[in-house]
């Protein structure tokens, strides 16, 4: 009669810093990986047919939110190709207009229901230069 070989214990758990360890690694990655925010929302004006101010300089690879407000009696619309934003701004009205972090660059954007005096651009700029 030939013996079978003795069975294996039961497989030892990890330990259970291994799982801790892993979570602290992963939430210090996505820290440092996430993008910035900007704190406070950008403030753009529409005034007489024309946005206030109608250059808005932003950080790089931040997050930025714009509040557009509309100050005149007559609606208009926030609209940028580069950026892929279009809204209708009631008169009187606000909206949020919420921006990726974006690279260097111009990203220009207009008034539709006045395109020829409603223009601005949003341009990025590395921090500290």
């Amino acid at each position: 009669m030939s013996r079978m070989p003795p069975r294996p214990g039961p497989i030892p758990a990890p330990p259970t810093s291994i799982p801790l360890l892993t979570l602290l690694a992963c939430a210090a990655l996505a820290a440092v990986a996430a993008p910035a925010r900007a704190a406070e929302p950008i403030e753009i004006h529409i005034r007489d047919n024309r946005f206030v101010p109608d250059v808005v300089e932003v950080p790089a690879n931040t997050k930025v939110r714009l509040l557009v407000i509309n100050d005149g009696a007559e609606a208009e619309e926030f609209e940028s190709y580069e950026l892929n934003r279009e809204k209708i701004v009631r008169p009187g009205g606000r909206i949020t207009v919420f921006l990726p972090p974006l690279k260097p660059g111009e990203y220009p954007f207009f008034g539709e229901f006045h395109p020829e005096t409603a223009q601005g651009r949003i341009v990025v700029k590395e921090p500290g230069k």
